[in-house]
Formats: structure tokens, C-alpha cells, sequence
């Protein structure tokens, strides 16, 4: 590792400090550690993280180079927590034909009329948070989303309310807090509460496994749809698969989507043309009740400010990283056997030759007419690509679209100040003081009492 001759076409970059590399210095400010070395080295550089020799790759072009390798040059690998955290049989640990198998088995969950039969639920249970943060006038928007969110993951994966049940929030909570925290299990440890939380869920699972071979439930939910899910040969998920896959369905489900709802209220609150735009489209639309697969299909603004907000500021910041397991090489640079490698998922949606301004929020940059994305594939990568595309793609855009379309035809909310917009990174991306907000109900005038223009 510490020779270049070796290697004599290695990426320009350096190690940084005996063992740790340049972990520190990547943990205290992602954003900025990888700017630095862009800037400095290209798109492709090498560096050391978490003792291990990595290769970062940025761009539309590094994009299609792994995704096209992933699974056979290239193999995903997990740190100590995920592996045990998430269990040996989710699929995010699952590699080879045993990852697609699994893959093609959970996908029955988010096909499309599983997805409509989610759509109600999700419709009323935003018309409730809604209506609590009207009666609560001001909240930090984050924490709410982060009990909307895991609610409506835990209503529609295992039919459980989270709004009953607060104790199964907190043990989720004790669980996800351990994921990117040091592996060190001893009395006490955050590591240690997070195995015993685990543990708690499983058991949980466990009893509505029980119960739902018992008593099925008429209304289908993911828990129910993966018990009799069946492979190409007739087989059927085990007990172990289907509660380690609930069980990262849960934190998939959940936080990638409130740092993107997060950023959408803030970027509508800091962009009214665009929020008055909506508003347009949802009363032009008549501001329907039900909203279908069909009906959101044709609220096409939408649709581009969501792509803007997910290219602006996508939840997460690096992909997983992959272990090299056959020498390969790119952009002229060779990538050894036994590195890791890594793709940068906001460094390729500043793209300047992809996308005009690219750190302006302009959602019309995804228009029919301009369809900045279109002009190279994985230029817009925020679900990731190919065999390790996020499984809930589409469960993810479904939440969005409904809680935005009712969000912005019935609600107005405005930044309070004296609060740090400053975005930390790490899990996922979102403001430091959780975006404070005053939030009140929309009767068409803006907060000084006069009438808005957008729907003369």
C-alpha cells in the first residue's frame, strides 16, 4: 500500500496516517474532505479509510464503470455494524445469485399494486401529521419526519402504529444509532444497546409472524406479502430472511426519505416561485382527493422539483463501497485487487457539463425541453444503479409525491430564524438545527394577510 511502483498507474491521492488514513479527516466534513481532493486530483484519487486502501470515483462515467462491474469485478461490503446490525440473510449483506434471488422475492413487496394498495394509507396518515403540526404552529421539521416517516414504514411493513406503540420507536431508535457508531460491544456501549434493540425487534417480528399464520389480515401489508413470497423453484422466504429484511426495509424506508423530505420543505421555503408553481399544477389538477398512481403521474412539476431536490441534496452522500476483486482499471488509472472502491453521489450532480448552474435549485432543469439528466446515463444517481438499485425506489417517489401534493395546496410554513441551515452529512444529510419552522394552514394569502397571484 505504501509503494507506487507496484502500481504505476494508480490514482493520484495519499494515505494519510499509519491505519486510520485519512478517516478523521473524511468523518469530520465528508463534503469538504472530497472537494478538497477533487479539486486537487481529478475524479478518481485514492486515499485510505477505515484501514483500508479505497479508490473515490466521481461522475456520470465512474457511475456506469461500477455499476456495470458490480457483482463481478466488483463486490459490495458492509462494516462490522451492518453485518451484524442488519443480520447475514438482508439483503444488504447478500451477494451473487443468492442477492438476486433474494432480490427478486422482496421486490414482490414493491410492485405496482402493492404500491397502490399503500397509497391510502399513506394519504391519510399524511392528512394527520399535517393536521398536528398545524395545531403544534412551530416544530423542527426533521424530528416530526422522522416519526412520520418510521410511522408509515411501520403501518405498511408490519402494520404496527408507531403513534400506539412508542416503545417499539424507541428500541428502533436504540437499533439505528448503532449503525454507524464503534463496533466495540461491552456493558453500556452504544454498539451493545443497539445488538440487545435487535434483538427486541426480532422477537416482535417474531409474535406478528406468529400471529399472521394464525389470523391472516385481510389487508395486505409488506410482512404479509413476504410470507408468501415464492422463488422461481417455489420456495419460500425462511423465518431469519423475512425478519432481517423487514428489518432494513425499516431504516431504508425511513431516514433516506426524511432527509428528502427535509430538504424539500426547506428548499420550497427558500424558492416561493417554485412552491407557487406547485400550488398551480395541484388546483389545475382540481386538487384531487385520491390520489392514484394515475393522478400523480400527471402532476409533472412535481415530479421535476423532486428531481431536483434528490439531485441538489440527495440523502446519501457515498455509495457502499465495493471490494475489487479482479484487477480492472479507469479513466486510465489501474484499480488493484483487494482495494475498495466507491462512487460520489453529490460530487456527479454538480456535473457543470451536465447540468447548467448546478448549484442553483432550478427544477426546470428536468423539463421535457431541457432534460439536463437525459444527455448522459447515471448523471442522476440519488436510489443508486443496477443490481444494487434501491430495492424502494418507487415506495420512496410514492411517499414524496403525497406528502407534497398535500403539503403545498393546504399548508404555508416559514423558516424561523437564528437556526444553523449548515447540513451535516453523516448518516444522512440534513440541517444541524433541524429545520425550524412556523407551519399554519394555507387559505390562499402569504403571511402579511395578502392574497398570493398563483391562482387568478
Amino acid at each position: 500500500m505504501s509503494s507506487s511502483s507496484t502500481y504505476p498507474t494508480l490514482p493520484p491521492g495519499r494515505f494519510g496516517l499509519p491505519v486510520v488514513g485519512e478517516s478523521i479527516q473524511y468523518l469530520r466534513d465528508p463534503e469538504a474532505f472530497i472537494a478538497k481532493r477533487q479539486q486537487q486530483y481529478g475524479n478518481v484519487f485514492k486515499t485510505c479509510l477505515f484501514g483500508r486502501p479505497t479508490i473515490a470515483l466521481i461522475g456520470s462515467d465512474a457511475a456506469r464503470f461500477l455499476f456495470a462491474n458490480d457483482g463481478q469485478k466488483l463486490e459490495i461490503t458492509n462494516t462490522p455494524n451492518f453485518e451484524v446490525l442488519l443480520g447475514e440473510k438482508s439483503i444488504g449483506v447478500q451477494i451473487g445469485v443468492a442477492h438476486q434471488v433474494l432480490r427478486r422475492q422482496l421486490f414482490q413487496a414493491f410492485q405496482p399494486r402493492a404500491l397502490e394498495s399503500y397509497a391510502t394509507t399513506m394519504t391519510d396518515m399524511t392528512h394527520y401529521y399535517l393536521h398536528k403540526w398545524e395545531q403544534m404552529g412551530t416544530l423542527t421539521w426533521y424530528n416530526e419526519l422522522k416519526q412520520y416517516t418510521l410511522d408509515i414504514a411501520c403501518r405498511l411493513f408490519i402494520d404496527v402504529s408507531t403513534t400506539l406503540d412508542e416503545e417499539l420507536a424507541n428500541v428502533y431508535e436504540t437499533w439505528s444509532k448503532g449503525l454507524l457508531t464503534i463496533p466495540l460491544r461491552f456493558p453500556g456501549s452504544k454498539f451493545e444497546r443497539a445488538v440487545q434493540a435487535r434483538e427486541q425487534l426480532l422477537i416482535q417480528f417474531d409474535q406478528l409472524i406468529n400471529q399472521r399464520q394464525q389470523y391472516p389480515i385481510s389487508k395486505q401489508d409488506v410482512l404479509s406479502i413476504l410470507l408468501m413470497a415464492k422463488d422461481e423453484a417455489g420456495n419460500a422466504l425462511s423465518r431469519v430472511e423475512i425478519k432481517d429484511n423487514i428489518l432494513g426495509m425499516l431504516i431504508a424506508g425511513h431516514e433516506t426519505l426524511t432527509s428528502a423530505l427535509t430538504s424539500l420543505c426547506q428548499l420550497l421555503a427558500q424558492h416561493p416561485t417554485v412552491l407557487e408553481a406547485l400550488r398551480a399544477e395541484q388546483l389545475r389538477l382540481g386538487n384531487p382527493t385520491v390520489l392514484t398512481q394515475d393522478t400523480l403521474k400527471q402532476m409533472t412539476y412535481l415530479e421535476q422539483v423532486l428531481k431536483e431536490v434528490l439531485r441538489l441534496v440527495p440523502p446519501v452522500v457515498r455509495s457502499g463501497s465495493r471490494r475489487v476483486l479482479e484487477a480492472c482499471e479507469f479513466s486510465g488509472y489501474a484499480i488493484p485487487p483487494g482495494w475498495d472502491v466507491y462512487y460520489q453521489i453529490p460530487e456527479t450532480h454538480q456535473d457543470p457539463q451536465i447540468y447548467k448552474n448546478p448549484e442553483q435549485f432550478d427544477p426546470d432543469r428536468f423539463s421535457p425541453e431541457r432534460a439536463e439528466d437525459q444527455q448522459k446515463i447515471f448523471s442522476h444517481i440519488p436510489f443508486g444503479g443496477s443490481i444494487r438499485e434501491c430495492l424502494g425506489k418507487e415506495f420512496a417517489r410514492l411517499e414524496m409525491k403525497i406528502f407534497a401534493a398535500l403539503l403545498v395546496r393546504s399548508y404555508q410554513w416559514e423558516l424561523l430564524p437564528n437556526q444553523n441551515l449548515e447540513r451535516t452529512v453523516l448518516p444522512f444529510s440534513r440541517p444541524r438545527d433541524g429545520l425550524k419552522v412556523k407551519f399554519w394552514r394555507y387559505d390562499g394569502k402569504s403571511g402579511d394577510g395578502k392574497s398570493q397571484i398563483w391562482w387568478r
